[in-house]
């Protein structure tokens, strides 16, 4: 089982703790993630660290998809690919609708449609078989309507990619799940509970299957994030990270439409989900995240005081042997928690 981290910005700060990058990095952490929503992009961060570091590698988690072209996220990849020594990771994904139509200005769409066109996309352009041809329900490639010139032709990269590239998606639905179970080579969790594993696994196997790969995960990285707030008070660890499930939970979507809050509800948290979600969209915020479970909290963390969080760290392990976690993408963790869970796992 790898481990990973995240960077995170501070609401109207953009900066980054490369202290917390190189401890992990001297550690032995596979790799540092960085988002996107409506604030900071994912690429830059990355290109940052990558270009500040010599072992670890860095991966989008996600670019959003309606934001940039399949090719110009191809291009990004080759680019950082070719830069880093090949220590790029790349996580793209459909975003949701609040976001895709209120901040990108494009329709939502059919996101699974678009996942796998767009992952084929720069498939084709790593590859470099031949030049690019696309012609799907989301993209077509060369353009050849409403508009066009009518001079297109079909382009090869200039340069030479690797077709090893890592894609990884940020699925939390079931048919998302699935999706990348069949065209991804890894995926993001927003969170996961190894004792109901299956909430995340068995859509992922579902869909390697349909694909006809083998069930076997051995050579797919389930990367879950996984909360760290280590310290002595059990309670005030557990407090520290209500707000920001809260947020997700209550809050990320529409009430029919919060792939967060229904993944809350697969792992057997209906009441306590539909509770959050009623209290965070009538602004009670404070309420909404007091409502968050302590035994959730406990299923998806690590909370508490160091040997708290050893002993906790054996339930991922036992999930590990079977496969059905490849990495722990660590959110959160200062530079004492990564130093105990490296020394527990690594």
């Amino acid at each position: 089982m790898k481990l990973a981290t995240t960077i995170k910005f501070s609401p109207g700060y953009v900066g980054i703790e490369m202290d917390l990058i190189w401890e992990a990095e001297r550690l032995g952490f596979d790799a540092v993630w960085a988002g996107e929503a409506y604030g900071t992009d994912a690429v830059s961060p990355i290109a940052w660290v990558l270009a500040r570091t010599s072992r670890i590698k860095a991966g989008t988690s996600i670019m959003q998809m309606p934001a940039r072209t399949p090719a110009c996220a191809a291009m990004t990849a080759m680019t950082l690919q070719a830069l880093s020594g090949n220590r790029f990771l790349c996580g793209i994904g459909p975003s949701g609708p609040q976001v895709v139509e209120g901040w990108h200005g494009v329709p939502f769409g059919k996101p699974l449609k678009r996942t796998r066109e767009y992952i084929s996309i720069i498939r084709q352009v790593l590859e470099r078989k031949g030049p690019l041809e696309h012609h799907g329900e989301h993209y077509e490639i060369p353009y050849t309507g409403p508009g066009g010139t009518g001079l297109a032709r079909p382009l090869r990269s200039i340069i030479h990619g690797d077709p090893r590239l890592k894609i990884y998606t940020a699925s939390v639905s079931p048919a998302g799940l699935r999706t990348a179970g069949g065209v991804a080579d890894g995926v993001l969790p927003y969170f996961m509970s190894p004792e109901k594993a299956e909430a995340v696994i068995d859509p992922i196997i579902e869909g390697r299957v349909r694909a006809g790969k083998s069930p076997d995960l051995a050579d797919f990285d389930n990367a879950p994030y996984v909360r760290v707030s280590m310290g002595d008070d059990l309670a005030k660890c557990r407090d520290a990270l209500r707000p920001g499930l809260a947020f997700y939970i209550g809050g990320m979507g529409a009430r029919t439409a919060n792939f967060y809050n229904d993944l809350m509800r697969r792992i057997g948290y209906e009441a306590a989900a539909a509770d959050i979600q009623n209290l965070f969209l009538a602004g009670k915020r404070d309420a909404a995240a007091a409502a968050v479970p302590d035994a959730f909290i406990d299923e998806i963390s690590l909370v508490g005081p160091p040997d708290r969080i050893r002993d906790r760290l054996q339930a991922w392990r036992d999930i590990a042997e079977k496969n059905y976690v490849g990495s722990l993408v660590l959110a959160g963790a200062d530079i004492p928690a990564m130093r105990v869970i490296a020394e527990a796992v690594l």
